[in-house]
């Protein structure tokens, strides 16, 4: 693995050592800089999780994804700066209600003088790292998030009070998550299945362009526009994002 290639990517140094305060700035620095995107899915491509592939889609592309991807390989890279990582397995709960099947979401587990829970790959994830052992609320720049016990030894992970998804203690592979990665980008079952999607943290909010709208949101500001024709979208993705396509994603 290129770690040089990959801390330019999102803008940051190798860290002296691997503790916290690494951990948690990479984490700011990969959310500002890479993307939560589905747009293969509207492109027409397959998802590989193989960690070429994974890792040339990311860092030599400059793509983002979803959280297979970005939390994979944002794992694969604190594991080769020293961090001791664990891939989890989530279910995320449904605006439909009930929680989604296993292997729904991919979180990291991070272990240092106690344990924290990593996400670079869900929509309303926190900015900063968040404890695992306590029930107490955990303030975020994105918000108010808790992590308490869950039945069978899971966790459930609440943002604003309300859950988000729930998580399974048992570490796992990334090649566990190949099919459900599969199922996201084909089945019309999948949340992904309505509409293309990409998402950037900013340093006051998020920027995002749905479909064809740009939606720019700081503090409690939002504002949205519609961009005009293919032309606008295709710049506004290079512009925004960094990611230069060859034809809107529209499946």
């Amino acid at each position: 693995m290129d770690v040089e290639s990959y801390l330019r990517r999102i803008g940051a140094v190798r860290p002296a050592v691997p503790d916290f305060d690494a951990l948690r700035e990479l984490q700011r620095r990969h959310l500002e800089t890479v993307p939560f995107e589905n747009l293969d899915r509207y492109l027409g491509r397959p998802i590989d999780l193989a960690e070429p592939a994974l890792l040339d889609k990311i860092v030599g592309q400059r793509r983002g994804g979803f959280c297979y991807e970005l939390n994979g390989a944002f794992g694969l890279l604190l594991h080769h700066l020293g961090f001791e990582v664990q891939l989890l397995a989530g279910r995320v709960l449904r605006r439909e209600g009930g929680f989604g099947p296993p292997f729904d979401h991919l979180a990291l587990r991070v272990e240092l003088a106690e344990p924290w829970l990593i996400d670079v790959g869900f929509g309303r994830s926190s900015v900063r790292p968040l404890r695992i052992g306590t029930s107490a609320d955990q303030l975020d720049p994105a918000g108010r998030f808790t992590t308490r016990p869950a039945p069978h030894g899971d966790v459930d992970v609440l943002h604003d009070g309300d859950v988000v998804y729930r998580l399974e203690p048992r570490p796992r592979a990334l090649a566990d998550f190949q099919a459900m990665a599969w199922f996201h980008t084909n089945s019309p079952q999948s949340p992904f299945g309505h509409g293309p999607t990409c998402s950037l943290v900013t340093p006051g909010g998020r920027v995002t362009i749905a479909g064809g709208r740009l939606i720019e949101t700081t503090g409690a500001e939002r504002t949205e526009r519609v961009l005009d024709g293919d032309r606008a979208i295709l710049r506004a993705y290079e512009e925004r994002f960094g990611i230069v396509l060859d034809r809107v994603p529209t499946g």
